[in-house]
């Protein structure tokens, strides 16, 4: 593992939060999305990934590629049972859930992104109605600031992000068992995040986690 900038690091963060806010029956550009993972060289993409060695991020890489190439029914059914329902989520992609007393979405951590969001400019547009702190908006959101606000970054990743993501991802890898793609993103996802914050020399404060 190389060090890198994190502009160098823009699209794996952006690739991660695609998959994680891509839900592969009914988003637009699922189809076109999974196509490229499913044809794309995943050992010049492992060579590349940020802050995770080549030999940790090629077996996952694999693993989502065989996925993403078969059953796109499954893939989605699958999706639907860990992040929409109808059933209870074992493992809300919801930041307020871990770190709210009463585990509901849009709880005080979600209006505390909000009001951050809100005092550095940053406007949240297409959720439908959603709460920001969803995994893959955060992952949209420190993407976007990388290319166009890279002095938010670390404020934003030790006050918003970190403080609850790689709790979220542990729980999630236990929720997918059955769920290769997803236990495969889930994995490395955290050790993205946490490539990320070793590297960067970040200090976290976590919260106390109610999940």
């Amino acid at each position: 593992m190389t060090e890198c900038g994190f502009q160098d690091a823009v699209w794996a963060v952006r690739l991660l939060g695609d998959l994680f806010g891509c839900d592969p029956k009914t988003s637009q550009g699922a189809p076109a999305l999974l196509e490229a993972l499913a044809s794309a060289n995943v050992e010049e993409l492992a060579a590349q990934w940020p802050y995770v060695d080549a030999d940790s991020a090629l077996p996952l890489l694999r693993e989502m590629q065989q996925e993403a190439a078969g059953d796109a029914g499954e893939l989605a059914r699958s999706y639907r049972h860990l992040f929409v329902g109808p059933n209870a989520l074992a493992a809300p992609p919801y930041g307020s859930v871990y770190t709210d007393r009463d585990r509901v979405v849009f709880g005080e951590s979600t209006l505390a992104l909000r009001d951050w969001l809100r005092r550095v400019g940053i406007g949240v547009s297409d959720l439908d109605g959603a709460p920001e702190d969803h995994i893959g908006t955060m992952l949209a959101l420190l993407a976007w600031m990388g290319e166009r606000k890279p002095h938010l970054v670390d404020e934003y990743l030790m006050q918003h992000l970190l403080t609850w993501a790689p709790h979220y991802l542990e729980e999630l890898e236990e929720a997918s068992t059955e769920s290769p793609f997803y236990l495969a993103l889930a994995k490395l996802a955290r050790m993205t995040l946490e490539g990320m914050q070793e590297e960067r020399g970040l200090e976290v404060a976590l919260p106390r986690f109610y999940q």
